[in-house]
């Protein structure tokens, strides 16, 4: 039994100072954003708490589907390095960026500087992504969809040099009789991906390589809500033509936020002779009282 992790939108606060040459760009309207609205909706106590609960349960990996900052300073990136250190080893747990990780030109390669070996792995013609973590007989393919964009847009771009890659990913992958975990930061199926402001470009390769190569599981983050969705992949596979898709709330939400309190995903996943069985475990806050509860199971395989 492998056990797999999934967070999201770490948002990490209190906000470091920022200078005024840093505000010189689109961090101005991030930085408004922050002061008005994410300030009061993301706490520290409330990352802490949910942090605490994943440790007692011990999985194998935890996997973290981005926006660990939010203006991409020099001095998050620092605060996001100190602090997935201490969440625990590079080797039992895995990132990829988010939008707010790719806020501005050059913020990319700085947070994958900080994040060092938290978002590396195997790789395919030595290129960054997808990155490839292999536990037992689980891989997890580990895409990238974070770019720069212009202020009051949170859009990411997959593109066709990746989507190549990540289809040579999972046919080998599906070949060596792995279960295999895809992530990536915007969501993929078409009700969100094909919103302009926050939206996939390229979210029909994406679409397309799932289809043609197959997955057993899809883990995203940036909508700040439990959902549960599908997009097609292959009729032999044990999805039987539907993969389904996982988005998880932000990990620093409070229990009033309107999308929905803080809380994280929990795969147990299983090989029983040929075929998986894949169980999810949602637990997190609820509306009402401070507990951290199991509050959905669901078997997908």
């Amino acid at each position: 039994m492998i056990s797999i992790a999934h967070i999201s939108d770490i948002h990490l606060s209190p906000l470091p100072p920022v200078s005024l040459p840093e505000l010189f760009s689109k961090r101005i309207t991030g930085f408004a954003n922050w002061k008005l609205n994410r300030n009061k909706n993301m706490q520290t106590d409330t990352l802490s708490n949910l942090v605490k609960h994943i440790k007692q349960k011990n999985p194998d990996l935890i996997t973290i589907t981005g926006d660990l900052v939010n203006l991409s300073t020099n001095k998050e990136f620092g605060q996001a390095a100190n602090w997935i250190k201490a969440l625990g080893s590079s080797k039992k747990i895995c990132a990829i960026a988010g939008n707010h990780d790719a806020y501005i030109a050059g913020s990319l390669e700085k947070f994958e500087q900080a994040m060092g070996n938290y978002i590396k792995g195997e790789m395919i013609e030595k290129a960054p992504y997808p990155f490839v973590r292999r536990i037992n007989n689980v891989a997890i393919i580990n895409c990238n969809s974070a770019v720069p964009t212009l202020p009051f847009f949170a859009s990411g771009k997959f593109d066709e040099a990746q989507a190549k890659r990540l289809a040579i990913s999972l046919e080998l992958t599906k070949k060596a009789g792995y279960f295999r975990i895809v992530t990536i930061h915007h969501p993929p199926f078409e009700e969100e991906a094909n919103k302009v402001k926050k939206g996939l470009r390229g979210a029909k390769l994406f679409r397309d390589v799932i289809e043609e190569s197959g997955a057993e599981l899809i883990l995203h983050g940036h909508t700040h809500r439990s959902t549960v969705n599908s997009i097609k992949g292959l009729a032999s596979d044990i999805s039987g033509s539907e993969v389904p898709v996982i988005g998880v709330t932000s990990a620093s939400a409070h229990s009033l936020s309107e999308k929905g309190p803080a809380r994280y995903n929990l795969f147990s996943i299983e090989k029983i002779g040929k075929k998986f069985s894949c169980t999810m475990r949602e637990y997190g806050y609820q509306r009402i009282g401070e507990d951290i509860t199991m509050r959905l199971r669901m078997t997908l395989y």
